[in-house]
């Protein structure tokens, strides 16, 4: 019979659904075990090449075998995927303590990928032994694999500390993970300390363990008291720079020599993207840039002028270029109850430190129960030399000789096995006194191990000998363990005006009605000359220098900043406006100017408010501008005036005009402002900061006409007005820069 269909909601049905996904993918593909600090396709990967035998003492094997046992025993995914995070575990510039030692083609900094996994062969290092070592000695649990036939360790017995001396990344459902590597000989000293000092605190251990240590060097430059947040939270940053050095060339001249870029950064990539700023007359400061490297990093670079000081140039490339990053950190990874938890540095550290007491626990009671074992079949070999012509009668002559021998000297199975299975040869008188030691061997041994399982003491004193040798292996003593990054907290500061490396020469930057910008050489006062697309004209023309900033007021009640340097030649018709800054299609520019720093503008709003606000806090760090004017609905940003005067003129679209003293108007750096005027239809139209002694000025067609009688106009912040004077525009307009 059929089951009964029932109807299920969609949003329950895949909201269940997506549930389920998003678990799978967070628990079993992109954040790390706290423990062994591995996903489950590394973990795969080395357990693998364990059973392939693929030992560093060993020959090495095609990759291709090894990704073949990977996806067809434990890892049913994609080929390409499980072999690209093989070819990670072995470059030495991903990794900081490479799992995989690679022969062939595994890529390069350059970004170069690696051969084809039927060119390229592997087998394991000595680090990756040493997270697999006591593997067979139910150091973990096992769980089956995917279809049943094979078995596969949950986590790995690690006896190095992975998640922080080669970090990891990875991004799930909702949540992300990002852990930099870190120095090996440095983490176990803190372990060793945490071990001594159960209660030490993140400020001790930070001593400790100073900041991360990159595969690829570098320069940390990140402050003390950020390091010391982020590792306390488990979030935060580094600020990290390639390493340079000056050289000194012939006539007093120099270059600078990178010997190091940040970690994950390609290195031809970065000379492209360097390139291309050159192009665009973003790196004002940097003459040339090329590559020397061979096995080392080498890139040149060449000042446009020997006399600045090479500090300051490289504090402009590292403000504009990726020689400087930010490493992003989010502890974020599954605890011993695999639960996503973000964790800050001690309790890495302390996970760790279980889950080798765990590991310690597990391998002792298997070791006592391989004693034990190997206990009663010694006991039972001597029996065999004890009664030796008795116990080869039995076997002679009895047809069921286990059970005989059971019976005459009160036997186990096991035991009457092993005395079965005996070879001739090792009937030896010199056997039974070598029985006799290993007995006594086995005793004394089986006696450490029950006082290591009874007391808590001597099993950290195990750990901290475990993680001392582990130091002294893969430590500082070694090639592999010397810190690669420098940790130097104060840099000069990275906020440098480019001014200093810009030629100041004058430019007219033009606007056109359509949206497109450009900057031609030289200060122009009218647009006759400037041709434009068809179907365009002028809009806004504005004399500047090369060095100045443009401040453009939008609709949107937004502040955007373009640097005049950076703007289009105007050989051409320039380039849409919009391709500069995130500005929508619904909005457009109310007024341009000229940034000059300390003074300040009056913005206003259709609705007929407004504020005063200094001009540096308008200035836009990004694309998306800065939000000024607060506006909603039908009401925008109208009109804005530099502060020069002491009187407002507001004149709205029912072509009345009011008068009052800028001193009624607030300063604010955001918001709606206060009303300027009111009215009963319509809304603002223009507004104008002048000083009332040299009279209200506008402009009529291509007169500038003037109103010195100001008395009828002048009134309180919020009157309505008077009708305008005789000759003042239908437009309701001063004029301003819209004369063209």
């Amino acid at each position: 019979m059929s089951e009964i269909a029932k109807n299920i909601d969609m949003a329950d049905a895949l909201g269940e659904r997506y549930l389920a996904y998003a678990l799978s993918t967070i628990t079993s593909r992109s954040l790390p075990d706290v423990r062994d600090g591995l996903k489950p396709v590394h973990r795969r990967l080395l357990f693998a090449m364990r059973q392939l035998k693929l030992d560093p003492n060993q020959g090495f094997k095609k990759c291709a075998r090894v990704v073949g046992d990977v996806i067809g025993k434990y890892h049913p995914h994609g080929d390409t995927a499980v072999y690209d995070a093989m070819v990670r575990l072995a470059q030495e510039f991903s990794v900081r303590y490479p799992l995989v030692e690679g022969q062939g083609n595994f890529g390069n900094v350059d970004g170069d990928s690696a051969a084809a996994m039927r060119y390229t062969e592997a087998r394991l290092t000595e680090y990756a032994l040493a997270m697999l070592e006591g593997i067979e000695e139910d150091a973990v649990d096992f769980r089956e694999n995917y279809d049943g036939t094979e078995e596969e360790p949950v986590l790995l017995p690690s006896a190095v500390p992975n998640l922080l001396t080669n970090g990891a990344a990875g991004i799930a459902v909702g949540m992300a993970t990002s852990i930099p590597p870190h120095n090996l000989d440095e983490v176990c000293s803190a372990l060793l300390y945490l071990i001594k000092h159960p209660s030490a605190t993140i400020e001790k251990l930070l001593q400790i363990i100073p900041g991360p240590d990159f595969p690829t060097g570098g320069v940390l430059v990140e402050s003390v008291d950020n390091i010391k947040m982020a590792y306390s939270s488990g979030r935060g940053g580094f600020r990290l720079r390639a390493r340079w050095e000056k050289e000194k060339l012939q006539r007093g001249q120099w270059q600078i020599v990178i010997k190091e870029i940040p970690f994950q950064i390609q290195k031809s990539k970065l000379i492209e993207k360097i390139a291309e700023l050159m192009y665009e007359r973003k790196l004002p400061m940097l003459e040339d840039i090329r590559d020397e490297s061979t096995t080392d990093i080498r890139l040149i670079l060449t000042p446009r002028s020997r006399s600045i000081e090479p500090k300051t140039f490289m504090e402009a490339i590292f403000q504009n270029t990726d020689l400087e990053t930010r490493i992003g950190l989010n502890m974020n990874v599954l605890d011993a109850g695999t639960v996503p938890r973000i964790l800050n540095l001690r309790e890495i550290l302390q996970s760790f430190l279980d889950h080798r007491h765990d590991v310690l626990i597990r391998r002792s009671n298997f070791r006592l129960k391989k004693i034990e074992g190997r206990l009663e079949r010694l006991a039972g070999y001597m029996t065999v030399f004890l009664n030796l012509d008795e116990v080869i009668t039995i076997i002679r002559e009895e047809d069921n000789p286990k059970v005989k021998l059971m019976e005459r000297w009160k036997l186990s199975e096991p035991q009457v096995e092993a005395i079965l299975n005996m070879r001739l040869r090792s009937l030896r008188r010199l056997e039974e006194i070598s029985i006799r030691n290993e007995i006594e061997k086995l005793k004394l041994e089986k006696k450490l191990v029950n006082e290591i399982l009874k007391d808590q003491s001597l099993r950290w004193k195990r750990i901290g000998e475990e993680i001392r040798k582990i130091k002294d292996k893969f430590g500082k003593k070694s090639e592999l363990g010397i810190r690669r990054t420098e940790i130097n907290p104060t840099p000069i500061s990275s906020v440098l005006s480019l001014a200093s490396f810009i030629e100041c020469e004058p430019i007219t930057v033009i606007f056109s009605q359509k949206g497109w910008i450009r900057a031609t050489k030289g200060h122009q006062e009218t647009l006759t000359s400037i041709k434009f697309k068809e179907g365009d004209k002028g809009r806004f023309i504005i004399n500047a220098e090369t060095t100045d900033k443009l401040l453009l007021f939008c609709t949107n009640g937004r502040f955007y900043t373009l640097n005049c340097n950076k703007l289009p030649s105007g050989r051409g018709h320039g380039e849409p406006l919009k391709l500069m800054i995130d500005l929508g299609n619904e909005h457009e520019i109310v007024s341009v100017m000229v940034y000059r720093p300390g003074s300040k503008l009056i913005v206003a709003s259709s609705d007929g408010r407004g504020f005063i606000v200094p001009q540096s806090d308008v200035i836009a760090q990004t694309r998306n501008g800065k939000q000024v004017l607060n506006v909603s609905g039908k009401v925008k940003a109208q009109a804005c005036s530099i502060l020069q005067g002491d009187t407002l003129a507001v004149v709205g679209e029912n072509h009345k005009l009011i008068l009052f003293p800028v001193s009624e108007l607030p300063e604010m750096s955001r918001g709606r402002g206060v009303k300027l005027q009111s009215y009963k239809d319509g809304g603002l139209s223009d507004v104008q900061v002048f000083f009332s002694e040299k009279g209200l000025r506008w402009r009529s067609g291509e007169r500038i006409r003037t109103e010195f009688d100001l008395n009828l106009f002048m009134g309180k912040r919020a009157q309505s007005g008077r009708i305008a004077p005789r000759g003042f525009p239908r437009s309701n307009r001063f004029g301003k820069l819209e004369k063209y």
